[in-house]
């Protein structure tokens, strides 16, 4: 038996010895990809997404993290966008701006209470989703959280998002300036609701940040903080 197992020592030797590195390696590569699972696959993508939403949400929790980001930053809403011109032609600009600030700090506000909804959402992510969503474009778990996830994020993030507004003022301030607006004689009166509006945008922040984090977890070995999560990505590079 010792024979026999110096003789297949001795033979993987040889063959690696004829091998080029490029050979080595991907023999490597085929060794790991063998042996991940399913299931090793879905912890690996479900790790990757947790550390994008515990990035992201730290990210966009601090002061001016949403303000000062342009990628996420919350503008007016579309009907008070169209008449900004026209409401600081009226003398309203100061009140327009602190709209915007408060806004974005109800956003920021309420984005760390955002983690651990996500987290949970993320149990839904199926082992048989697991292997597609590894091969797919580089924000492919992002976007299967995003659908698979919205409509229950958004109906557990409303009351935070509410809270925070009430907190920052961005009620009250967005309500004093809608209702200064359709004081203006011969204007359109627009709607004063505003926690919908910011909760969609803040939830559409957030899944561009773990975006973000998804596409460095992918293309940076460095960023992969797990094991298994150095496992699964490794078999895509």
């Amino acid at each position: 038996m010792k024979n026999l197992r110096r003789i297949w020592i001795a033979f993987l030797i040889i063959c690696l010895q004829s091998c080029t590195s490029t050979d080595v390696n991907r023999f490597i590569k085929g060794a790991s990809q063998a042996t991940l699972t399913n299931e090793d696959v879905g912890n690996g993508l479900k790790d990757a997404l947790a550390q994008g939403i515990s990035v992201g949400a730290d990210l966009a929790s601090k002061e001016d993290g949403f303000f000062r980001n342009d990628l996420i930053r919350i503008a007016l809403p579309e009907d008070i966008r169209k008449l900004e011109a026209t409401m600081r032609q009226f003398g309203l600009g100061a009140e327009v701006d602190r709209v915007l600030l408060t806004i974005n700090r109800g956003a920021e506000h309420a984005a760390q209470e955002a983690k651990p909804i996500f987290i949970n959402a993320i149990r839904q992510l199926t082992i048989q989703d697991a292997f597609s969503i590894l091969r797919g474009e580089s924000d492919a778990a992002t976007q299967f959280l995003k659908r698979t996830t919205s409509h229950q994020l958004t109906e557990l993030f409303q009351p935070r998002i509410q809270q925070s507004l009430n907190q920052v003022g961005a009620t009250k301030h967005y309500s004093d300036l809608v209702n200064a607006y359709n004081a203006i004689p011969t204007t359109r009166k627009i709607d004063p609701d505003l926690n919908s509006y910011v909760t969609e945008m803040a939830i559409d922040g957030l899944f561009k940040l773990i975006a973000l984090e998804e596409l460095k977890i992918r293309e940076n070995p460095a960023e992969r903080t797990t094991a298994i999560m150095r496992r699964v990505f490794a078999a895509q590079d």
